[in-house]
């Protein structure tokens, strides 16, 4: 059965207003056996000096959600840095007002923290089809916060949702990916990472692609797919991915 962004074919329309990611502590969706990928010496960048780049304008969790939708939660989770970030797509309508954007974050952490009984929003940041990025999950956008995105592989990554739902043959605004890359550039960018390097990932769980302890040799800016088995964030938005690494790569400055 095909997945997307983590749920059954069947369940897509009940995913739009929900979220479709998932989480650690979420039912086990079906594996898919796949070959652990070779992890050579020197794949991670080193942390390093003059490769950083600009803060992007990020509207805080307040620009969305407000005391009438806020949830109580624990406090917030952590890791040393941030290394990877994982892009995914909300597998929700394409047709909305950018103004409508706050809207819809609200309908998915509602969906996340109410139906799913999550502690909070998934993703770190949610991107909107004119490039305007969200804060997303708490605990402070300059912190390595560890969110809830991609089974196996939340701690010392970054989840990006891109709002929209993105599989073959659908337009990706070029506003939003350019926003994704100076978001990446900068998260990266605090840790020293090349956006265009490979990264040692460790799986948490037997729910991702790898078994539990497994390293894998993952993309500095991968797809959700990368990690688990999904379509997610849609073919549209997959094949853009290069250039979101080489756009990411030159904002740090890196030839």
């Amino acid at each position: 059965m095909a997945l997307l962004c983590g749920l059954p074919a069947a369940a897509a329309v009940g995913a739009l207003l929900l979220g479709a990611e998932d989480v650690d502590r979420t039912p086990a969706a079906p594996e898919r056996a796949r070959t652990p990928a070779p992890v050579p010496a020197g794949a991670v960048a080193p942390r390093a000096a003059g490769h950083g780049a600009p803060r992007p304008r990020i509207l805080p969790r307040s620009a969305w959600l407000d005391a009438t939708a806020r949830h109580a939660q624990p406090p917030p989770r952590y890791d040393d840095r941030v290394v990877a970030v994982f892009v995914h797509h909300t597998d929700s309508p394409n047709a909305y007002a950018c103004a409508e954007a706050p809207s819809i974050i609200r309908h998915l952490y509602a969906g996340q923290t109410g139906v799913r009984q999550w502690d909070d929003i998934g993703y770190n940041f949610l991107v909107d089809r004119c490039g305007t990025i969200y804060e997303g999950r708490a605990g402070g956008v300059e912190r390595a916060v560890t969110g809830a995105h991609t089974q196996g592989f939340n701690h010392r990554t970054a989840g990006i949702a891109a709002i929209g739902t993105f599989t073959a043959g659908t337009p990706v605004p070029q506003a939003m990916t350019d926003a994704i890359a100076a978001l990446a550039a900068w998260k990266l960018g605090l840790a020293g990472v090349d956006p265009r390097a490979g990264v040692a990932l460790v799986s948490s769980n037997r729910h991702s692609r790898y078994q539990p302890g497994t390293t894998a040799l993952l993309p500095a800016v991968a797809g959700h797919t990368d990690g688990f088995p999904t379509n997610c964030p849609g073919a549209a938005l997959t094949v853009r991915l290069p250039a979101i690494r080489d756009a990411a790569a030159r904002l740090q400055g890196r030839s």
